[in-house]
């Protein structure tokens, strides 16, 4: 019997694989990673936050699976002994100017099914001592877990089901020949059943190899952290997000404390110089020119050149990070902060310059590519498995 087939060994391609096995028990699952483990690159480099489905346009697929993945996500995290924390996070305006944004947001987590409520200056002080802000609001259902852990259990599952997973294993092309759909790699081919291609950041490209035009090119973003010293933790005992500009896809330098009690500053979103560039002397020229020679990244930088200047400066200058922090929290000091890891997300970008807000994806006959997967996709990662899944055995 063909397998059914899936790549990429990421948190998405395993909860996909989970669903697979779950919708077809009989029929065997096979996941295939270039890298020698899975959750190496997006699983393994994100903030850990479990997010609640507050920020996201009411009715769309990020907001239902956000919602919906959060809950199945903690349950999960209960049935495999994982250890995550559940504190809320506060929205903060430091200006006048956004406390309007306060209440459409307010509004938009109550359509989204989101427990989201404002706070008063006592509730504000008695949560976070040590911000300074005109208001906030409270999202009691925001937590934060190792999504490497998480991913490690989805793994242990599938070959507990008798699923596999084949490591250092480089897919090139998809293609169906005379109605059979073949998964070709660097040394083989393997006939599939169906196959579903979580490539995250090469997702586009193995688009194309495969014959089909994606429509988006994945531009590599590097979201920096820096992190509070341990001494000064104390600082922020939750999470807290500033009011995001709704004009762009992220959410702001916002600080988390995480699953192992470190206060995480950041990110930042700087253009990367390789898909898998988590530092500035990462480079791949390959990478550089398809993103240089893309008309869509031009468009997109002319429209947010100042932010990206910003962006860049924060980057360069970590008394730029400290800064913006301060806005919400003054009692930081420069001495307080130092340099912690990054992540780069893989972030589709229309030929317009527009960058894609919402899950992409892609039917090519048995063969679904995942275009694009933004946050929330680790919190929502069982629900758009369990769609993905149902989408490709639906024929």
């Amino acid at each position: 019997m063909r397998p059914s087939v899936v790549i990429g060994a990421g948190i998405l391609g395993l909860a996909t694989a989970r669903a697979l096995q779950r919708l077809e028990p009989d029929r065997p699952v096979l996941v295939l990673e270039k890298e020698d483990q899975p959750a190496v690159h997006q699983t393994g480099h994100n903030s850990g936050v479990i997010h609640s489905g507050l920020y996201y346009k009411p009715g769309s697929l990020k907001a239902r699976l956000a919602v919906e993945g959060a809950a199945a996500l903690k349950e999960f995290c209960v049935e495999q002994g994982i250890p995550m924390d559940v504190p809320g996070k506060l929205v903060v305006a430091t200006r006048d100017a956004e406390l309007p944004q306060l209440d459409r947001l307010l509004d938009i987590g109550r359509q989204n099914g989101v427990p989201v409520r404002r706070l008063d200056p006592h509730e504000i002080t008695e949560r976070e001592p040590h911000l300074r802000v005109l208001g906030a609001l409270a999202v009691d259902s925001t937590g934060t877990v190792d999504y490497r852990l998480v991913a490690a259990a989805l793994a242990d599952c599938l070959r507990a089901a008798g699923g596999e997973i084949r490591t250092g294993v480089t897919v090139t092309s998809i293609d169906t020949v005379k109605g059979v759909t073949r998964v070709r790699t660097s040394d083989d081919v393997i006939e599939a059943a169906r196959v579903t291609a979580c490539a995250g950041l090469h997702s586009d490209r193995l688009a194309r190899a495969s014959g089909i035009d994606p429509g988006v090119r994945i531009l590599p973003f590097r979201g920096e952290y820096s992190e509070i010293v341990p001494e000064r933790a104390h600082l922020v005992k939750g999470l807290v997000y500033p009011v995001p500009d709704p004009e762009l896809p992220f959410l702001g330098i916002h600080l988390t404390r995480g699953i192992d009690g470190t206060v995480h500053l950041g990110p930042n979103a700087v253009p990367a110089l390789a898909r898998e560039g988590y530092r500035w002397t990462d480079v791949v020229p390959r990478d550089v020119w398809e993103s240089m020679s893309y008309p869509g990244a031009w468009k997109m930088a002319r429209r947010y050149a100042r932010t990206g200047v910003q962006e860049i400066a924060r980057s360069l200058a970590g008394r730029a990070l400290v800064r913006s922090a301060q806005q919400m929290l003054p009692d930081l000091r420069p001495a307080d902060v130092r340099r912690s890891g990054a992540g780069v997300r893989a972030q589709a970008v229309t030929r317009a310059g527009q960058l894609v807000d919402d899950f992409l994806f892609l039917r090519d006959g048995r063969t679904l590519h995942v275009l694009n997967a933004p946050s929330p996709a680790a919190t929502a990662c069982l629900p758009i498995g369990e769609h993905i899944a149902r989408e490709l055995c639906a024929e």
